[in-house]
Formats: structure tokens, sequence, C-alpha cells
């Protein structure tokens, strides 16, 4: 309790013009893999966790987010110098757009929007056969729909069982299992690939 009452505190002041600010990630992990830290949104003992929201932006005014959630929920997403932003790599507010995807988490305020301390952009996280490689480019199946990823130079890194990441992708096998966290194109089947997890 205490924990949600200084992040409230801290993003509060952050919302009102606080100079005494710390970076978000102070808060929590900004790392991609921790916006899986459950298979679903997460849930309080009485309903849905008030401090998450999901869904797509719908419109930007100034620093707050418009966004429609899956399950058609409204949420109003507060973006101060305290949120850590991550969209395939960290990155900063201007590099949001209208149509793109999110998870925030953050901190419910008394107006009901949420000041947020992360914001993951169009991140996904797919476990996919690869169906075929190229220099650029691994093709794989999920769920039977065929889905696009880009290695992006600099950025894409692959684990092997579990060894630290490395941008050697060559251990990678057409037709093996892998796990794939990466940002969304917006209204494609492509990626940008960050992390491929995969046996070697």
């Amino acid at each position: 309790m205490t924990d949600n009452l200084d992040r409230r505190r801290l993003l509060t002041s952050a919302v009102v013009g606080s100079a005494a600010l710390v970076g978000a990630t102070a808060l929590g992990s900004l790392a991609p893999e921790a916006a899986f830290g459950a298979d679903t949104a997460p849930t309080a003992a009485d309903g849905p966790d008030p401090n998450f929201a999901e869904g797509r932006i719908t419109g930007i005014s100034g620093s707050l987010l418009l966004v429609t959630g899956s399950d058609m929920t409204l949420y109003r997403i507060r973006v101060t110098g305290g949120s850590s932003i991550w969209k395939l790599h960290p990155t900063t507010f201007d590099r949001i757009e209208v149509g793109d995807g999110l998870y925030a988490r953050g901190v419910r305020l008394d107006d009901g929007t949420l000041a947020a301390d992360s914001l993951w952009v169009n991140i996904v996280n797919l476990r996919v056969h690869i169906a075929a490689m190229s220099r650029n480019m691994i093709h794989f199946d999920h769920n039977g729909k065929r889905v696009t990823g880009h290695v992006i130079a600099g950025t894409t890194a692959a684990v092997y069982n579990g060894t630290p990441a490395i941008s050697d992708m060559s251990m990678l096998r057409v037709g093996r299992h892998a796990q794939v966290i990466g940002a969304w194109r917006p209204d494609t089947n492509e990626i940008d690939i960050a992390t491929v997890y995969a046996g070697a």
C-alpha cells in the first residue's frame, strides 16, 4: 500500500508539473517482458486492475492519450515527464501515434485518468513456428497465420536456451518453435523484432 501511495504522489506531482521527478523506470522495469507479467490483464480482488490499461490510441490531446480497450472500455492516459515509453526500444512521447496499440501501467488519479509510469507501444508477445528466413526477415506462423518479422540492426536480439541475448540469428532454425517479443506495425501482419527466444 505504501508503494502505491508513493507512486500516486510521484505521478500526481508530475501531472501538476513538479520539477523534482525521477524516471518512471525507478518504479518498475520498462523491459518489454515486464508488460507480460501475466497472461491476461491483471485483476484486483474485486475486478480489473484500475492501474492497468490496454487498447488502441484513438486520439492525442497534449499529453493525454485517448484509448479504446479491446473490451471497448475508454481510457484517458496522462503521459508525464516521469513516464517511461517503449516502442521497440525506450523512446519519447513524440513517437506515439493515433492507431498505435499499447499496454499502460500507472496510478489512477482522482479525475479517472491513468497517470502512466510505463507505456509499451505496439508490443506483441507471440508463440510461433519459424517458417522461413532471409537476411533481414524471419517469417513466422502464429496460430495458422503468417507474420513477417523484420530484423532491426542494432536492436533485434536472440536468446538461445536462456543464455544472454546476442545479435546473432544464425542458430534459429526453420520449423522450430520460438517466442517473439516485438513491435507491431499497426494494421499489418508485420512486426519489428525485439527479442526471439529459441532453443539452439
